[in-house]
C-alpha cells in the first residue's frame, strides 16, 4: 500500500525539515507539497506551522493551496501541528479576525493564564478519549510553544494543564487530527506519535 505523507510547505512552516526528518525516522515516506498537483499525489497530509493564524491563511491563499487543501483534508488522513492545528478551526483571533480551514468547529483565542506566555517547554498530556493517534502515549510529555489555544468542546482527545489552566492539546474529527505541541521536538514520544499517524 502506498503511504506517502505530504508535508504542506506554505512559507510559514519554519520547522518543515525537522518534521520531515522525524516522520522519516518513524518510518514514513515524505513528499514536500508546494502546489495543488503535488497535493493530489499524496496519501496523507501533515500541516506544520509556526507564526500567526492570519499570515498562515494568507500564505495558503497566495500559494493557491487554500481551496485544494480544504477539499483534500476532508478525505485524506490529516495531522495539523501547532499553528497547523489552529488553522483547522473556523476562526482565529490573532491580529484581527481570520477565517480558518473550518474543518473543526473551533476558535483560536489568546491563552489567558496567570503565568508566562508563550507556554514553552515540555508538558504532559491528559488523554480524555482513547484514540489511535495517542496510542501508548498516555503518560508522555511533549514540547509546547504557543500563545494561542484552540477552543473546542466536542473533538477533544487530550487536555494539558498550564498553571491551573486546562487547554486543548489534541483533537480528532473523522480523518482529521490536530496537536498543539511539536512532535518533532518531543524526542521518542514524538516519533511514536508520527508512527501512530503513519499506521492509521
Amino acid at each position: 500500500m502506498s503511504n506517502i505523507i505530504g508535508l504542506i510547505n506554505y512559507g510559514i512552516a519554519g520547522n518543515i525539515h525537522s518534521i520531515k526528518k522525524a516522520i522519516e525516522k518513524a518510518g514514513g515516506t515524505v513528499k514536500i507539497v508546494n502546489n495543488e498537483n503535488e497535493l493530489n499525489n499524496v496519501d496523507k497530509i501533515v500541516i506544520p506551522g509556526v507564526g500567526s493564524f492570519k499570515d498562515a491563511m494568507a500564505e495558503l491563499e497566495k500559494d493557491k493551496l487554500l481551496e485544494p487543501l480544504k477539499k483534500a483534508i476532508q478525505i485524506k488522513p490529516t495531522l495539523g501541528i501547532c499553528l497547523g492545528m489552529q488553522i483547522l478551526s473556523t476562526l482565529g483571533f490573532e491580529y484581527g479576525k481570520t477565517k480558518g480551514l473550518d474543518a473543526i468547529k473551533a476558535e483560536v483565542k489568546p491563552m489567558l493564564v496567570d503565568a508566562k506566555v508563550p507556554h514553552m517547554g515540555f508538558n504532559n498530556i491528559d488523554v480524555v478519549k482513547t484514540n489511535p493517534l495517542l496510542n501508548s502515549l498516555e503518560n508522555e510529555e511533549f514540547y509546547f510553544m504557543h500563545s494561542y489555544e484552540v477552543v473546542n468542546y466536542t473533538e477533544i482527545i487530550s487536555l494539558t494543564d498550564y498553571a491551573g489552566h486546562k487547554f486543548v492539546s489534541s483533537i480528532h474529527k473523522n480523518n482529521i487530527f490536530g496537536v498543539q505541541f511539536h512532535p518533532e521536538k518531543s524526542r521518542e514520544a514524538g516519533i511514536k506519535l508520527f508512527k501512530n499517524f503513519i499506521e492509521l
